[in-house]
């Protein structure tokens, strides 16, 4: 590819510079991350993706953002849990990749961070299954499911507290397992760095940790797995 060919997948806008090439080096369109813009340039970005993909994906989306997204495109999917706005091509591709990729929140508190995975796992034309309110503190409610957690291809598992559900998780399957930090929890668990750090000190071989409460990039990981 020459300079010219890749400038030509570059759109420089004043306030951004949108990577049209990310669906053939990443798999996937360039998603919007709506912190730190405004809902103008979140709308003038999406409207360019809508141009060259068909449909967007904004994530952390504030009200104001979601309001002119949906004043702009009427056929966008707001998630309120999420805090996403989705717009899928039309029609809709299904999905694909090797499974399922199941999301399983320990409690109802982490569902914010859970759906932000499920939505940006529906983006990237995963299948998605869902295991909510399974934590270690009535971990009968887990083992109740075994049998979805062994059918699943990939699974992302999101806790709070002390963090200890993804090494419960990942001591019963032989799939990969990534483990998401929340920010739940009382004045001990430090804004979820508690749990961050039980998750990466997990005894169980082979599960892996993102960010605090960075349910989308558990997402974007579970479907490089699942597509890989």
């Amino acid at each position: 590819m020459t300079r010219d060919d890749l400038r030509a997948l570059l759109e420089r806008l004043p306030y951004a510079t949108l990577d049209h090439l990310r669906p053939h080096t990443q798999g996937q369109a360039e998603v919007i991350f709506c912190p730190g813009k405004t809902a103008e340039q979140t709308v003038g970005i999406a409207e360019r993706l809508v141009t060259k993909a068909g449909g967007f994906l904004a994530t952390r989306a504030p009200a104001e953002h979601v309001a002119a997204l949906l004043t702009r495109f009427p056929g966008a999917e707001a998630h309120d849990a999420a805090r996403t706005v989705y717009l899928a091509p039309d029609p809709e591709p299904p999905p694909t990749g090797r499974g399922t990729v199941l999301v399983v929140t320990a409690g109802t508190a982490d569902l914010p961070v859970a759906e932000e995975a499920a939505v940006t796992l529906r983006a990237f034309r995963n299948r998605v299954a869902r295991l909510t309110d399974v934590g270690v503190a009535g971990i009968h409610r887990l083992l109740a499911e075994t049998d979805a957690l062994r059918e699943a291809a990939v699974i992302i598992v999101v806790a709070g507290m002390e963090g200890a559900l993804p090494s419960v998780v990942g001591g019963l399957v032989r799939v990969p397992v990534i483990a998401v930090p929340t920010s739940v929890g009382y004045g001990a668990s430090f804004g979820g760095v508690a749990a961050l750090l039980a998750m990466l000190n997990s005894c169980v071989a082979g599960v892996t940790v993102v960010n605090i409460d960075n349910g989308f990039g558990a997402a974007a990981a579970a479907s490089r797995i699942n597509h890989g």
